[in-house]
């Protein structure tokens, strides 16, 4: 979309807290991935912390085991080649190992104006605004961008009910 860059948000709850060895391989490799998605072609902006690894410190309803992923890209086709085409998609992969399984919708992208930087509170409306009333053009899913197709055959599974 001319004159916007894509926004994503995607939310998992940790099996345990930060510091627990059950987590211990995603929170170690936190930096690793985040800094290689920083040097991808079509990077533009993520949510970061203060110290903790990645957006960690950030939580939702007040429950510390939710870790946001909040970023930018110039583009679907940018999003999709981290997300699939690099190794971030072994991660992607292993998620079940560190994170429960939610039972709603976690994910969701939208258009924002170029230099915008979206923040936590914006992106959990866009996902509710989802959760509640499907694709739109104000918050979608990867079904939903027609140039996309690496998410039919790497994509997440059905969320649980």
């Amino acid at each position: 979309m001319k004159g916007h860059h894509l926004a994503e948000l995607n939310v998992g709850r940790l099996l345990a807290p930060v510091g627990d060895p059950r987590v211990a391989e995603f929170i170690d490799n936190i930096e690793r991935i985040n800094s290689m998605g920083k040097r991808m072609p079509g990077f533009v902006w993520m949510l970061e912390g203060s110290g903790a690894p990645g957006a960690t410190e950030h939580s939702i309803d007040g429950d510390a085991l939710y870790v946001p992923n909040l970023t930018v890209w110039e583009s679907a086709e940018a999003l999709q080649t981290f997300v699939w085409g690099t190794v971030h998609k072994k991660f992607y992969e292993k998620r079940q190992e560190w994170f429960e399984v939610l039972g709603k919708m976690h994910f969701v992208m939208w258009w924002v104006p170029v230099g915008h930087e979206p923040t936590l509170a914006e992106a959990l409306e866009r996902l509710e605004m989802l959760r509640e009333q499907g694709d739109s053009p104000d918050a979608f899913g990867w079904d939903y961008l027609k140039d996309a197709t690496m998410w039919k055959t790497h994509g997440c599974q059905v969320a649980a009910e």
